[in-house]
């Protein structure tokens, strides 16, 4: 028998939801988003046409004006290669102008853009070339098209867009085709969980250092930006240097990025003369943090509210977030639901509290691009299901214990890898930590850490964990890599590689 929901109670939840409404579909969705991303931009174009939309570090900088009139031109081009409504077009260029061009001029032109990772192999870009049926390809070295302006000012909230592929982690990735309402429905999500200005405009600067082939930089930072009038600063690649300097060049308000790469800029000498009071908002997440963390980039940032952020492709970004007042005392969760999120849990055991994370809501996907199985098995009854395992605390903050696949069963006992991590990343020495099952001929697994840090001290960092552990969860097994580990572009650990490459020496105990 399958067990009942637990619905998440929305009553300690700090975010408003005013002008949410909930049809027959129990779908949250917003009562008044702009028609279409189209829309949203031709808008911007009409009303503030001077202000700055795009800057590409060491590149171009567009305007709203020049942003509409060349995506429309580079639409233009592209009916003319014979591109119709929902046709796909894959967007390959490197992170800036171009590929922000490519991306709107798609839209503008009634297709969908596809955006494939641009670090992935030859084989891995065909696949999703293949598999999402592409028409044009938007490649490196190849000229953006052109041709009579043209905008499809008819497309409407539930017309797909673009079309981001999961990580691919555990398999080949799946298209996850997302809606114009998706899309501005995150974008709102974040105006309301930042508490932004209702006049903020071009005062929202974000520097976006994670690439826009994911839902973290192009939904949250890139659309989240032009949907309230502010730029998008974009960084071709990811530089400490160049990160640093653009804080206060480009008078940065907003930042995101993944817990590690903040840990290098804390220690980056260059930091202590960076120029950082404009910055207003420092978001992370796709790891787990420390609190001493949280507590330095409170330190670093005085002026700044810091978040947390969570959610997936699937969710076009977020799903909840953490807010500045719980982000220390509540570093190990990653927040409250979202103003259109509804959130429950399948419990696992007679916990009620404790179980796999579902979701629906306006900016959740309705399915997997051709995947009609690995569909049905995500959406049953209506609700997403993450694959997360997750335990609610009173006040119906979320915090993830594990992924299904990845807590480790040691002897008849439950190790969350997320839980060791989260006492690593917090050891001495240690930059970077990835919890792994190590197979064992007696207690079935037992619980393995690859390490990565400043000279590495190893019986440091087991005392630090044998003081905030249970025994059982300490690990066994000890790996130090010589390099940075790997992670995929929303800087999630990529534990399949890990696992096929890390070979364990003998146990510590």
């Amino acid at each position: 028998m399958s067990r009942p929901l637990r619905h998440i109670s929305r009553h300690h939840n700090p975010f408003p939801q005013t002008g949410v409404s909930i049809a027959e579909d129990r779908i949250p969705r917003y009562d008044d988003l702009p028609p279409s991303l189209v829309a949203l931009l031709h808008a911007r174009a009409t009303q503030t046409p001077s202000a700055e939309a795009v800057a590409e570090l060491g590149g171009e900088r567009l305007t709203y004006r020049q942003l509409w009139d060349r995506a429309a031109t580079v639409a233009g081009g592209l009916r003319e290669a014979g591109i119709a409504r929902g046709d796909r077009v894959a967007v390959r260029y490197s992170a800036g102008v171009d590929w922000v061009l490519g991306f709107f001029g798609t839209i503008l032109a009634g297709g969908i853009a596809v955006t494939p990772n641009t670090r992935s192999t030859v084989q891995e870009t065909r696949f999703v070339l293949d598999d999402a049926g592409v028409s044009v390809d938007l490649a490196p070295g190849t000229p953006l098209p052109s041709g009579e302006p043209y905008a499809d000012e008819e497309l409407g909230l539930s017309d797909p867009a673009a079309m981001f592929y999961t990580s691919g982690t555990t398999g080949s990735p799946k298209g996850v085709p997302t809606t114009h309402e998706g899309f501005l429905t995150n974008a709102e999500n974040m105006v309301r969980v930042l508490s932004l200005p209702p006049d903020i405009g071009a005062g929202l600067r974000t520097l976006i250092s994670i690439p826009l082939f994911h839902v973290t930089g192009c939904n949250s930072q890139l659309l989240a930006a032009l949907y309230v009038g502010g730029a998008a600063v974009i960084m071709p690649a990811l530089d400490q240097a160049a990160l640093i300097e653009a804080l206060g060049t480009e008078n940065i308000t907003l930042l995101v990025t993944v817990p590690a790469v903040y840990s290098l800029m804390l220690r980056n000498p260059g930091f202590a003369d960076a120029r950082i009071d404009s910055v207003r908002w420092v978001g992370y997440g796709g790891a787990a943090i420390a609190p001493t963390l949280v507590a330095a980039l409170q330190k670093a940032f005085p002026r700044a509210r810091v978040f947390n952020g969570y959610g997936m492709t699937e969710t076009a970004a977020l799903m909840t977030v953490l807010p500045h007042d719980d982000a220390f005392a509540h570093a190990d969760s990653v927040g409250y639901a979202v103003p259109t999120v509804e959130l429950a849990i399948v419990p696992l055991h007679d916990d009620p509290d404790v179980g796999e994370l579902v979701a629906r809501g306006a900016n959740v996907m309705s399915g997997y691009w051709n995947r009609p199985g690995e569909t049905a098995s995500a959406l049953k009854g209506g609700w997403m299901h993450t694959g997360d395992i997750v335990r609610v605390d009173h006040a119906g903050r979320i915090h993830i214990i594990d992924r299904l696949k990845d807590i480790i069963i040691r002897g008849g006992e439950n190790v969350s890898s997320l839980e060791v991590e989260a006492v690593l990343a917090a050891a001495p020495t240690v930059l970077e930590a990835a919890v792994l099952a190590v197979p064992d001929d007696v207690m079935g697994e037992k619980v393995g850490a690859v390490l990565f840090g400043e000279s590495v001290d190893v019986d440091a960092v087991i005392s630090h964990c044998r003081e905030n552990l249970a025994d059982f969860k300490v690990p066994q097994f000890v790996h130090v890599s010589t390099t940075p580990l790997p992670r995929n572009a929303g800087g999630k650990l990529l534990k399949a590689q890990l696992r096929e490459t890390t070979a364990w020496g003998a146990p510590l105990r």
